[in-house]
């Protein structure tokens, strides 16, 4: 009987041994897959337009290993086989998800990122275009500074896609720039994976994007910017974003409710925030 024990533990010994084995090769070779690869993240919401060229524009990276995850968020179904036809003709890793209701860009954006395989997390608006190079200079820029988040310099183009001005962003912003003034466009941020999973974006409508960098750069301290062009901010006039009753709204909500700013230094920080805003559309958008 003692015999027929030991032996039998011995046994169970070597196939708990051997499962952990099992698993740790898994991970490990999960692991190896996704090292240096990239989610891209567009939520999609009535951009038949500009969607094409946005698409080829990613299609024509020089960095190839990456997957686009592609939120399609509207209840009008009517854009829904363009976009099926228009991501079947490239090749590259793509997911398709159809949310039953319009929820939003920043929340459409969590549900891209929770099933995303990447190392890094890259978004990108469905109207907004990128550089040839902009993922491998990125990449490259990350992984030599050993950094978390970065974002670029950015064009800023018009509706036919010819170049209206340009945002040069400061080299490193910290938490005081930042809250004065949202320099950070959104297609030109990467964040790793690690990063973004635990933070994600707010049901905020317009400012979605500012507060989750405000509550980024509270853990990091600071960014570091690529003194580059890499992506193409579309400047619409009827988009969203260009709503002022809008942004005002977003903008005292972000202050006032998610940082929990008082009442009178976040009507303070509002005003300062469109008055940034305004002199970066009367000098730059405008410039060329």
């Amino acid at each position: 009987m003692i015999f027929n024990k030991k032996l039998i533990n011995n046994v169970i010994i070597n196939k708990v041994v051997h499962i952990q084995t099992i698993n740790l090769f898994i991970i490990t070779l999960s692991r190896m897959f996704k090292k240096n690869f990239i989610s891209i993240i567009i939520p999609y919401h009535k951009k038949r337009i500009f969607f094409k060229e946005t698409i080829e524009s990613i299609n024509n990276q020089s960095y190839k290993n990456f997957e686009v995850i592609i939120v399609y968020d509207d209840t009008d179904k009517s854009e829904l086989n363009f976009v099926k036809r228009i991501i079947k003709n490239f090749k590259f890793k793509k997911k398709l998800i159809i949310n039953k209701k319009i929820i939003g860009a920043g929340l459409s954006r969590n549900k891209g990122i929770k099933v995303s395989k990447g190392e890094y997390v890259a978004f990108c608006d469905a109207d907004d275009l990128w550089n040839k190079d902009k993922l491998k200079i990125q990449l490259n820029f990350m992984k030599k500074e050993n950094i978390l988040f970065s974002h670029s310099n950015y064009s800023i183009i018009d509706y036919a896609s010819k170049k209206i001005g340009n945002l040069k962003v400061p080299k490193n912003i910290s938490y005081n720039k930042l809250i004065k003034s949202c320099d950070i466009g959104l297609s030109t941020v990467m964040i790793s994976e690690s990063l973004i999973k635990k933070n994600l974006f707010s049901s905020l409508k317009t400012k979605e994007d500012y507060l989750l960098w405000i509550q980024l750069i509270r853990r990091l301290n600071n960014f570091k910017s690529i003194n580059k062009d890499l992506t193409y901010w579309r400047y619409l006039k009827n988009s969203l974003s260009s709503s002022n009753i809008q942004k005002l709204v977003d903008a005292f909500e972000l202050y006032y409710n998610h940082l929990n700013f008082g009442f009178l230094f976040s009507i303070f920080c509002v005003l300062r925030l469109s008055f940034y805003a305004l002199k970066k559309k009367t000098t730059i958008y405008f410039k060329i």
